[in-house]
């Protein structure tokens, strides 16, 4: 069974859950009904990932009453500012078609996102939303939004994987009391995830696969995690982590797999910066 985590304010919140990013609208519908009965109640899209609405008629159509489901959506930079963003909470409730929010996060940290905070911040006070955060704020900018803000974030859903560790930016939002989730934890499979030797071996040790060991090494340092398939066979397989635990010898072999550096997304980086802006205008299904 799914274990959940008490986030800063105290909502608890499933420490797995399903993604839906890159899958497109006509097929997700079917895919967010297959993770729930499944056993997904953690469903995560984005105003970006333009299927909101076929999350919304899954959410409808499952057969579970809405608050056994833990939803959440995010505000892409174009929505970003005060005003703007309470548009966009809006269209998201819309398109869903919802009543409220589990939670809502600024999906970059670019553009006037402290006006979309402070938008955040009312809602949340309003009862609109149960808990408000950010995506891919590295420790410098998630810091300076903590002394800032009226609210403090209780979510910060960053790139998190084997290949990229993160322990510093793990052990600042520790102190600061903002819960860590793990987008894209298999980095897509990028460089050679899937054939490390060292998951193959820690896998076979315990009869799982190498996704599984990735799972469950998120969790295991109290990391929400959101993979996505849209295969049932794997959304199972991806569920299967709450059986069994890694030691301190896996850990330590995980932790030497850490290249410190992201494979999916470098917002420090100018071009990434650029891509991430060229998407509004090219809203193809990248990497974001």
């Amino acid at each position: 069974m799914v274990q959940s985590i008490r986030l800063n304010n105290g909502v608890s919140m499933p420490m797995e859950g399903f993604g839906v990013f890159q899958i497109p609208e006509e097929h997700c519908e079917q895919a967010v009904r297959d993770a729930i009965t499944a056993g997904y109640r953690l469903i995560d899209t984005a105003s970006s990932y333009q299927n909101e609405k076929a999350v919304g008629r899954a959410i409808r159509s499952c057969g579970l009453p809405r608050e056994e489901l833990f939803i959440t959506t995010k505000a892409y930079i174009q929505q970003m500012g005060y005003e703007k963003t309470k548009e966009a909470f809006a269209q998201s409730l819309d398109n869903l078609g919802l009543t409220y929010l589990d939670l809502y996060l600024i999906h970059m940290p670019f553009g006037d996102y402290y006006g979309s905070w402070r938008a955040l911040e009312e809602l949340y006070q309003a009862g609109r939303i149960r808990a408000i955060g950010i995506c891919n704020f590295l420790p410098d900018r998630l810091l300076d939004l903590c002394y800032n803000a009226k609210i403090r974030p209780q979510i910060n859903q960053i790139e998190r994987h084997p290949h990229y560790q993160r322990a510093e930016d793990l052990a600042l939002m520790q102190e600061l009391h903002v819960q860590p989730e793990a987008w894209a934890p298999f980095a897509e499979g990028l460089k050679g995830m899937f054939t490390e030797p060292v998951l193959l071996e820690i896998a076979q040790k315990y009869g799982k696969t190498p996704a599984q060991i990735i799972l469950r090494w998120n969790v295991q340092q109290g990391v929400i995690v959101i993979p996505k398939s849209v295969h049932k066979e794997r959304m199972e397989e991806n569920l299967a982590i709450w059986d069994f635990a890694l030691d301190d010898g896996d850990m330590a072999q995980i932790a030497l797999l850490d290249q410190n550096c992201p494979s999916m997304l470098d917002t420090r980086k100018v071009s990434e910066v650029k891509r991430v802006y060229d998407y509004l205008n090219n809203p193809v299904l990248t990497s974001l």
